[in-house]
């Protein structure tokens, strides 16, 4: 079972919880930053002014330590003075509506009780990190009572069709090209036929809590996000996929990224970018994968940030 959610960093990129020891970091007056280390989250913020905040989610089985370390950003953002949170919120490719609300409302708390600016937030993950911020933003906009609206929200190479979720599993017990990767698939067609049935005879259930269905080309749970700024992240290399997990373009994240960017704009969503990258991820032990946090430019995302 091990191996099986280990495989899962790959395809679906669940996230885990990891319970820490709070504790509070105050730094000297010297330095321009406070780190702040509770259970569910980390904090890295100016101690003067906040120019803008940056809200992460990680992929399975990332911690908000293991963020830290894949994806390099905390640095960068010192230097444009941006509050980083990094949350321990995980295990999720979908939400349900009390978990929308519980997590709307820990954010809220998070941004008040260390008196960080509501104008200027971001929103984004990796993997089905970056499912739940997609699902969390677009809760938080349609709702009165929250008053952090996000500016942006990126995802990085997420899982954001369930149902090419499902036929893909299929498609890989079919294939039988590994015992892993057999086990994996039957895994996930458990999880998904336990909460929604078989999407050949219960395609509604997925809709209603996916992101995207490439298959009736819905994205409900994206409307509220319309006037927003959003950038989809992913690199397509077909060849690591094809020799690495006998998987074909339309088995991967980035083909139903693509065709969900291509939907968006035609609705009239005029801040969506759909941003390809090539033998950018690695991971942090130098490992070539390109289902990585790697792929962003750091540089280039700062400027995304801090753009007027």
């Amino acid at each position: 079972m091990k191996k099986i959610l280990i495989l899962l960093i790959v395809l679906i990129g669940f996230s885990s919880c990891k319970q820490s020891k709070e504790k509070k970091v105050i730094v000297s007056k010297k330095t321009k930053y406070s780190e702040i280390i509770k259970n569910d989250y980390q904090l890295y913020t100016p101690n003067d002014k906040v120019n803008a905040v940056l809200i992460l989610f990680g992929g399975f089985p990332e911690t908000a330590d293991d963020v830290k370390r894949e994806f390099k950003i905390i640095d960068t953002a010192k230097e444009h003075n941006i509050a980083v949170i990094l949350s321990n919120f995980n295990q999720k490719l979908w939400l349900e509506e009390n978990e929308k609300y519980l997590l709307a409302e820990k954010l809220q708390n998070i941004i008040i009780d260390h008196n960080l600016p509501t104008e200027n937030i971001f929103i984004g993950g990796f993997s089905s990190g970056g499912n739940v911020s997609l699902l969390i933003s677009n809760y938080i906009v349609g709702m009165k009572q929250f008053f952090i609206d996000p500016k942006g929200v990126f995802i990085v190479d997420s899982p954001i069709d369930l149902v090419a979720l499902y036929k893909s599993s299929e498609k890989n017990i079919a294939r039988n090209f590994s015992n892993p990767s057999v086990q994996e698939s039957t895994w996930l067609i458990k999880t998904l036929g336990e909460n929604f049935g078989n999407p050949k005879d219960s395609i509604k259930e997925y809709e209603e809590k996916a992101i995207y269905t490439y298959e009736t080309n819905t994205i409900s749970n994206l409307k509220k996000l319309k006037r927003k700024k959003i950038r989809f992240y992913t690199e397509p290399d077909t060849l690591w996929w094809k020799k690495n997990r006998m998987a074909s373009y339309d088995q991967t994240n980035a083909f139903y990224i693509e065709k969900l960017s291509e939907n968006l704009k035609a609705k009239g969503f005029e801040q969506v970018e759909y941003i390809t990258t090539h033998n950018k991820g690695y991971r942090a032990n130098g490992k070539r994968h390109p289902h990585s946090w790697s792929i962003i430019d750091k540089s280039d995302f700062i400027q995304w940030i801090l753009a007027k």
